[in-house]
């Protein structure tokens, strides 16, 4: 299954550990052929990870019992990327809006990146949330990251506190029975006032930094986004959206693929004015709500799912960011003299 390293990667499996078994392989559990093969876990974590439905065996999801045979190939596929570096704790603020035993939700700001990658290799959320663990002084909890948002994103993130969370919060994720809810703000005047777009979403094939839309063949991966119109101001559209697939760059792509891009998304071409006046006073305008707002209009208002321990569905929303704020402020007034 393809690895994919931008954005969220809530949809996608990832290969953890790939292991074949050779011809003199006796019939064995799987969760005991795998302990007896990787270091550093436990049996219990492997027979989490079988009752979500993360261990693959020739491909097909397996329980525990499953016993291996000659030539089986066994593979842990989970919904993150693998670690590939031992992370340091760092003293970085982060805004927590929850916490429990179980989980932590982080309201997310501009210009953080959640998971260190190429590029960024410190400074990062995860980072941050390593040195909170350790302020408090409880041991054995790794950060279990089950969903990430861009770098220049806002908003809502849920982390789990222990391996049960995390299995429990990424099998929701990886089903697609979370809620989540973004506001953003468009080019254009949107003709309808709710609408969905649909259209496999996978890596540009002219730039690999980006995503596009192949709305026919079997390039990319399926991706629907549900939106409503919830303020209208003539060259641009504040809109809700709502997410049925969680790929990278969803809400980014798909607004670009109905030509409304997001305001100042450098990356999907909504840093240049595309609806307006040809007036000097207008371009002037816009280039100061580009210096308010020096990023994509993106923020993941909201996050509701099922609670890993009482089992019953939590909600928590995140206010608007000052930046955006301010930028919508701008607009209204704008229109309010035109």
């Amino acid at each position: 299954m393809k690895k994919d390293n931008l954005g969220d990667v809530s949809e996608e499996l990832y290969e953890h550990f790939k292991i074949e078994a050779d011809k003199g392989q006796d019939p064995l559990r799987v969760d005991k052929f795998i302990i007896n093969r990787i270091e550093n876990t436990s049996r219990n974590r492997i027979q989490l990870a079988a009752k979500n439905g993360f261990i693959f065996v020739n491909n097909k999801p397996v329980k525990s019992n499953y016993k291996v045979k000659p030539f089986d190939e066994v593979k842990i596929m989970l919904a993150f990327p693998k670690r590939e570096l031992e992370l340091t704790g760092e003293n970085i603020a982060l805004d927590v809006i929850y916490e429990d035993d179980h989980i932590l939700i982080i309201n997310k700001p501009y210009d953080m990146v959640v998971h260190p990658g190429h590029g960024n290799y410190s400074g990062t959320m995860l980072n941050g949330l390593i040195y909170h663990f350790e302020k408090q002084k409880i041991n054995d909890i790794h950060p279990g990251l089950v969903h990430r948002i861009d770098k220049n994103t806002t908003g809502l993130l849920v982390v789990a506190k222990s391996d049960e969370s995390l299995m429990f919060l990424t099998k929701q994720f990886y089903d697609r029975t979370v809620d989540r809810s973004y506001l953003a703000l468009v080019w254009g005047d949107l003709k309808n006032d709710a609408g969905k777009i649909q259209g496999n979403i996978g890596r540009s094939l002219k730039n690999r930094k980006i995503m596009d839309v192949f709305p026919d063949g079997d390039y990319g991966k399926h991706a629907v986004t549900n939106y409503k119109v919830v303020q209208r101001f003539g060259y641009v559209t504040l809109v809700a959206c709502k997410l049925e697939t969680g790929r990278t760059h969803q809400i980014r792509a798909h607004f670009k693929y109905i030509k409304h891009p997001l305001f100042n998304d450098f990356q999907y071409g909504g840093d240049k004015i595309l609806k307006g006046t040809v007036f000097n006073k207008y371009k002037q305008f816009i280039q100061n709500c580009f210096k308010i707002m020096p990023r994509q209009a993106l923020h993941a208002a909201s996050l509701q799912f099922i609670h890993p321990s009482t089992n019953k569905k939590v909600s928590f929303d995140a206010p608007i960011p000052d930046d955006f704020q301010s930028l919508l402020k701008k607009w209204e007034k704008y229109i309010e003299v035109i």
